[in-house]
């Protein structure tokens, strides 16, 4: 992992084409802007281990066997 220091106001760049950047520091809660283009994907940590659990779940169901419940 690399680990950076920011200040309000200053930014890193990802890949050439992903800005993250430290809008507002409150406390211990820090706020960030995301600049990507539309086809990147962002999501909070939380809610994409969620979807893959729920993608992961979808490949283990029986899909002939969902067809069949859905007539």
């Amino acid at each position: 992992m690399l680990a950076l220091t920011r200040k309000k106001g200053e930014s890193l760049v990802v890949n050439n084409n992903i800005e993250i950047t430290v809008l507002e520091i409150r406390g211990d809660q820090i706020k960030i802007g995301i600049s990507a283009p539309k086809n990147v994907p962002v999501y909070r940590k939380e809610v994409y281990l969620q979807i893959q659990k729920e993608n992961e779940a979808s490949l283990k169901a029986d899909g002939l066997e969902a067809l069949k419940n859905l007539l």
